[in-house]
């Protein structure tokens, strides 16, 4: 009985067939909470990236339906409700009836909204160095090409 235990405890485990610092989900994940990090840090305001995401894609494209915004920022039905209806509370986001379709809500940014998305560019355009300061600049380069290769 004593020589089965002593032979248990010698035996060197198999590396197993799933290491989770290996999958790229948990390595994403970990980026993305550093990122997150710089972000909350560095925004400038109190404003989450989804947030921040809204904001942002309002003012390249100027107003559009809120199902639109949501393909475009990569949000579902339900996200990017939420997010609107807080941005709007904030007093940056407006809805008003689409003139060719009266069924369609558009949302635009009101001008306190233009205004923060301006200000906030610089604070975001920084943020995004941070997060790839340590590559050097092919590799920033490469992992975006290949991130979007991913998408």
């Amino acid at each position: 009985m004593a020589r089965s235990v002593a032979a248990k405890k010698s035996v060197k485990p198999a590396k197993p067939s799933y290491v989770l610092d290996e999958q790229i989900g948990f390595i994403l994940r970990q980026v993305w909470q550093r990122h997150s990090s710089i972000f909350s840090r560095d925004i400038g305001t109190n404003l989450t990236p989804t947030q921040w995401a809204a904001l942002s894609k309002l003012a390249e494209t100027g107003p559009c339906s809120q199902n639109q915004l949501g393909r475009l920022t990569s949000m579902d039905v339900a996200t990017i409700k939420g997010v609107i209806d807080r941005l709007s509370v904030r007093g940056l986001t407006e809805t008003s009836q689409d003139p060719e379709d009266g069924r369609r809500l558009l949302v635009s940014l009101t001008r306190a909204g233009q205004q923060l998305a301006e200000k906030l560019a610089s604070n975001a355009l920084a943020i995004t160095r941070e997060t790839l300061a340590p590559l050097d600049a092919r590799e920033r380069e490469t992992l975006m090409a290949l991130l979007n290769k991913l998408r």
